[in-house]
């Protein structure tokens, strides 16, 4: 290896530890033992390794940009939520920028990495639902940058979360549609890997538990976007599923299952009621329109920012507590389970 080519990853490979690993025994990290450090900075000097002074310097200032990654930027929600985070950065003399990750893991890898290598003070972020390894974002954390996770957090990274009463909302939908008089309820449930997925089941279960009603898992079913609704719905209808309403994760999912529903001349609500959660655009678009769940997507978009402008003043602090933000719902019901 010729000197000045040595990298950290080169150290790490080395010893059969992780990159991380070596970036924190080389910072003297108290997390690390003596006897990694000692390896680390040993072979460190071994191999003439010396940190990108160019980075070490450009990190050292405040560039008064914060990185912003989502999942689809196509949704009002998300919309609504950058709305929300450039109102606070703009009024603080920050600059957005954002980068989506299309629900793919390698793209949220990508964009961690643009953002790494560039210059960022803080960065705001929504995982997306294939994400199960969670390095990337703990190499920001290492690097110094803070972190704020809003809507979809990462339970096993300590950091501040704006997020969304997932269960109450869920609770909500689902005990509107037994007031209606349903007790055949299909859920139309998200990836249980992601906290939202699962807090959303729970609080359709935890609805119908209250509320006396038999609860038959048959009846929850894995189905999240409108395309995979389209397939779900008519495979119900063709299999001669009992159901008398069908609650959706998203407004996505429901409209699929609204159309599907409508071309087997199944009437809304008088056979079936709909209802889904987010409150999107497609919402009203739809026939009948669609009761859902609102979440305060702007709202959560101002929290998150105010928070991270916060975690960026006290970056040099030795002590912090993550703090957790969670935000309320509101039902609002339209025709696709007005009954009464």
């Amino acid at each position: 290896m010729k000197s000045g080519q040595v990298t950290i990853k080169d150290i790490a490979k080395a010893l059969g530890i992780s990159p991380s690993t070596v970036s924190r025994a080389l910072k003297d990290h108290p997390d690390i033992s003596v006897e990694t450090k000692r390896q680390v900075n040993e072979l460190a000097t071994k191999l003439n390794y010396r940190p990108n002074a160019i980075a070490l310097s450009l990190r050292s200032q405040k560039s008064n940009v914060i990185g912003v990654i989502i999942p689809e930027i196509v949704h009002f929600f998300f919309s609504s939520v950058i709305s929300g985070i450039e109102e606070v950065a703009n009024a603080h003399g920050y600059s957005v920028m954002i980068s989506q990750s299309s629900e793919q893991y390698q793209k949220e890898i990508m964009a961690c990495e643009t953002f790494i290598n560039g210059i960022i003070d803080g960065l705001l972020v929504s995982v997306s639902k294939e994400t199960v390894d969670y390095s990337h974002l703990k190499r920001l954390e290492e690097e110094g940058i803070p972190i704020v996770f809003f809507d979809r957090m990462v339970e096993e990274i300590p950091a501040d979360r704006v997020i969304i009463d997932d269960f109450e909302g869920a609770y909500k939908a689902t005990e509107h549609l037994i007031i209606q008089g349903r007790r055949r309820i299909i859920h139309f449930a998200g990836p249980q890997n992601r906290l939202i997925g699962r807090r959303r089941l729970n609080g359709y279960l935890q609805a119908m538990r209250d509320n006396g009603v038999v609860i038959d898992e048959s009846l929850v079913i894995p189905c999240d976007t409108f395309e995979l609704a389209l397939e779900k719905t008519q495979k119900i209808i063709d299999d001669g599923v009992r159901f008398d309403a069908i609650f959706t994760v998203n407004d996505f999912t429901a409209a699929g299952t609204l159309k599907v529903l409508k071309r087997n001349g199944i009437n809304i609500p008088k056979d079936v009621s709909v209802v889904g959660f987010g409150d999107e655009n497609v919402a009203q678009m739809v026939d009948p329109s669609l009761t859902t769940i609102r979440q305060p997507g702007y709202e959560m978009g101002r929290r998150a920012m105010e928070m991270l402008i916060a975690r960026i003043s006290q970056a040099k602090q030795d002590s912090y507590t993550p703090t957790t933000e969670v935000l309320k719902t509101s039902l609002v019901v339209r025709d696709s389970s007005k009954t009464r």
